[in-house]
């Protein structure tokens, strides 16, 4: 058949490669082997191709563009001539530098820089720009001992879990969780924290942050347009609070808790709480202000409770969930990141019927629920006790990195106040200082120590804090970081 004349042509039928989306129909007449190792270094210079990553066999990307092999080995060698690729035998050729470009603009995910993160107002990916920055020793809160994770426990557990999955198990499940998980989240909390639910009222989640994700949308739709939250509090639950539209208006905290009469105040048809250990002052919420709270929820109050740090105390029991006295007045959020890992990402919300079924349509619409594998795992180990154990031994653990902490604050930074109960993963430390703690966060970063300003976690002006965590760090690195730190304050 004769080739049509018009200028548009089909380009699935022309000779190209997915690699690169490369097609030799772009490259000149009798210039492949320049075409190509001009592509291939524009993709290693914008980081399409980084570093570390390996180059097609040259016999394969002749196959796919439908030039001679000679072609491709060409091309290689005038990159590997310019110090951008390497041919190492069997392994292949592999990028190993990227072209000196002085105008290229930032790649997206580029590491912030110290200034970068401090002397802005924090945006949506704080966090995330935060653990991107490498730096000595991180004091990040909010993270439990990572390498105590029950490796060989949670392998048994995995193994038992598909050993037994039936073929239907891998299918969709209920969106709410597995049977199995629910039940084990339900025996959970009625012996570690009081409270009594039915397996069918448990909604498994992708931990916290999107329990007070989900919560948010519902409230929101049923006309609930703002949530108040403890100040100072969690920047990343306002956050997560904000993004569905819930405004989050600041309620002073004090030795006490949360103070109920600025609650009142505040007319707030809704709170997120923090009652077993505030984050991040660390006080634990007094019995006469649990007596009036509970007060103010009888009275038509909605208290979003997330259970943060609850499991981890030291020199006393557990305080109750509020949940566990008031089940219809309180949506309660619970999740094993701070008891094993983030990066399971799972948690459980309880919620009162009026607010059950929408959000588990609310989980359904957004992920069809949580992958059924860890969820089976995860209930082995509480069912056979082996969390409960790994809690044992991290408890012991925790207080004397916790005291190691204390101790090195003293030393290395005369006149800060350390607050908060002896409980959970992190210490607030606040200053009598005439400098901000954004600068001092800063500094400390330049020093090679990673913390979060207090200023991060307020809606009103107070005086500069640090929130330090010290349950993933060693007495060793503990005291090289408070020391890091102390030497930023004389800087300053």
């Amino acid at each position: 058949m004769p080739r049509s004349n018009d200028s548009s042509f089909d380009r699935s039928k022309t000779p190209g490669a997915d690699f690169l989306q490369l097609h030799a129909e772009d490259a000149p007449a009798g210039g492949l082997s320049d075409w190509l190792a001009h592509r291939l270094r524009l993709a290693i210079a914008d980081g399409r191709l980084p570093v570390g990553s390996r180059l097609p066999a040259t016999r394969t990307l002749a196959a796919e563009l439908r030039v001679s092999r000679g072609v491709v080995t060409e091309a290689y060698r005038r990159l590997g001539e310019d110090g951008h690729v390497d041919g190492r035998g069997r392994n292949g050729t592999v990028v190993v530098a990227a072209p000196a470009t002085a105008s290229r603009p930032p790649a997206r995910g580029e590491t912030p820089s110290a200034t970068e993160l401090f002397t802005t107002a924090p945006g949506a990916d704080v966090f995330d720009s935060l653990r991107a920055v490498p730096a000595r020793i991180d004091l990040s809160p909010g993270t439990p001992d990572l390498a105590a994770f029950p490796r060989a426990a949670w392998l048994r557990a995995e193994r038992a879990a598909l050993a037994e999955l039936a073929a239907s198990g891998f299918g969709y499940g209920d969106p709410r969780g597995t049977p199995a998980l629910r039940a084990a989240v339900a025996t959970w909390v009625a012996r570690a924290r009081g409270i009594s639910v039915d397996p069918d009222e448990v909604l498994i989640v992708s931990g916290t942050a999107q329990a007070l994700t989900l919560t948010a949308q519902v409230l929101h739709d049923s006309g609930v347009r703002e949530v108040a939250v403890e100040e100072p509090g969690s920047l990343g639950a306002r956050q997560h609070l904000r993004s569905r539209g819930v405004g989050t208006p600041p309620i002073t905290v004090d030795g006490d808790g949360v103070r109920i009469d600025d609650l009142h105040a505040s007319d707030a048809p809704a709170v997120l709480l923090t009652p077993a250990h505030q984050f991040p002052t660390g006080v634990v919420l007094s019995g006469e202000r649990r007596r009036e709270l509970m007060r103010w929820a009888t009275g038509g109050g909605l208290i979003v409770e997330d259970d943060y740090d609850a499991e981890h105390r030291y020199d006393r029991p557990p305080v109750p969930a509020l949940r566990s006295m008031l089940s219809e007045e309180v949506i309660y959020a619970g999740s094993v990141s701070k008891l094993l890992a983030p990066a399971l990402r799972i948690g459980w919300v309880l919620a009162p019927r009026r607010y059950r079924d929408d959000l588990v349509a609310a989980k359904r619409y957004a992920d069809l629920g949580n992958a059924a594998l860890p969820q089976s795992a995860l209930a082995r180990l509480m069912e056979s006790g082996e969390l409960e154990r790994h809690l044992r031994h991290l408890r012991p653990r925790h207080r004397r990195r916790r005291d190691t902490m204390i101790g090195a604050v003293a030393a290395h930074l005369p006149g800060a106040v350390v607050h908060g109960a002896a409980a959970g993963l992190h210490l607030l430390i606040t200053f009598n200082a005439g400098f901000s703690d954004t600068d001092l966060a800063g500094a400390a970063l330049e020093e090679g120590v990673k913390v979060q300003p207090l200023s991060w976690h307020r809606q009103r002006a107070q005086e500069p804090g640090l929130v330090v965590g010290y349950a993933a760090r060693t007495a060793t690195e503990i005291n090289d970081g408070i020391a890091a730190i102390g030497r930023a304050v004389r800087r300053l």
